[in-house]
């Protein structure tokens, strides 16, 4: 009989496979909404657990019952917006253009950046608002004092605004400058959001563990978690196809199209007795994210608004409980 043949076992997708260049990630894609409004948040991964729900969809097999649904439990303290950027168009995209920060700075953002000891704001402010501007972002840094993470070290990032007008823009950033913004004021139960955030990193790992090939026979060598062949002979070189080893984990990744189960500000609302394994209390405000997120415990999980939202208009199911039994044994 002829030898049947297969495709290659395993994904090539991703390339390069290299760690992330920071602990939280960078989005640079962002949707384009009516409403003059932050397009996103981040809040720390608490853990997981599970709500009960009754099913509103009519054609499913589970219509008007009572579901289990998994959800991630986002810790979501408020975000400090302590400056504002101006970009303009060129040949090559978006170019920062002014800068524009507020007139005191936190105390735990020296731990991060450098704080100048004295800042003209007046004259700041007229040089801003006289730049060309042809898109307005907030620079925020968050509050890990008012987490349960138990750290005061901040993370510093950019949120981008929705809106059609650069001047609401505008009027909304001088607004927003020097307050403290929550996830409530953006967010609402049933929307739909992209996860971005950093995978778990393992390390350097071998071929069969990083891209699932096939193992080889017990009579091919003395090599069997390799690979079988390098490549042709011509040209003198690695082609990008082979599987090789290298990096494991620790990728930016984004997840599309997650659902907002529910996003609530009520303290201790949903920890379990004896508080989340390796994480302890959610305090405050916090977001229950339909299924797993990437990352492990205490990563900085940036959510955006969708950039392909579903077409088709899901109702979002009706809440019962959340499940707070102690997760100390699982």
């Amino acid at each position: 009989m002829p030898k049947v043949k297969s495709p290659r076992k395993g994904s090539l997708a991703f390339k390069p496979r290299k760690r992330a260049s920071r602990i939280y990630p960078v989005i640079r894609s962002w949707p384009v909404l009516k409403d003059v409004k932050p397009l996103g948040f981040a809040g720390y991964k608490a853990g997981m657990t599970h709500v009960m729900a009754i099913d509103k969809r009519t054609n499913s097999p589970t219509a008007g019952q009572l579901m289990q649904i998994p959800v991630t439990i986002i810790d979501c303290p408020p975000l400090f917006v302590f400056g504002v950027r101006a970009y303009s168009h060129d040949h090559n995209g978006l170019k920062p253009a002014k800068d524009l920060f507020f007139k005191t700075f936190q105390k735990n953002l020296s731990r991060k950046i450098k704080v100048p000891k004295s800042y003209d704001f007046d004259s700041k402010l007229k040089e801003f608002e006289s730049a060309n501007s042809d898109d307005i972002k907030l620079i925020v840094h968050t509050l890990p004092e008012k987490s349960g993470l138990g750290k005061k070290k901040p993370e510093i990032f950019e949120i981008a605004l929705g809106g059609l007008d650069v001047k609401s823009k505008i009027e909304y950033a001088k607004q927003a400058l020097g307050k403290e913004i929550s996830a409530k004021e953006i967010f609402k139960n049933g929307d739909w959001v992209d996860a971005v955030s950093v995978t778990t990193g393992k390390g350097f790992a071998g071929s069969i563990k990083r891209h699932g090939v096939k193992m080889l026979d017990h009579k091919e060598g003395k090599n069997r978690r390799g690979i079988g062949s390098m490549g042709q002979k011509r040209p003198g070189k690695l082609r990008w196809t082979v599987p090789l080893p290298g990096q494991l984990g620790f990728h930016t990744r984004t997840e599309l199209n997650k659902r907002i189960i529910l996003v609530s500000d009520k303290s201790n609302s949903a920890t379990p007795a004896g508080g989340f394994v390796k994480y302890g209390v959610v305090p405050n405000d916090y977001i229950a994210l339909q299924g797993s997120v990437a990352g492990p415990r205490k990563r900085l999980i940036r959510l955006r608004f969708s950039v392909r939202p579903p077409s088709l208009n899901r109702p979002l199911p009706e809440l019962k409980t959340i499940a707070v039994e102690s997760k100390q044994g699982v």
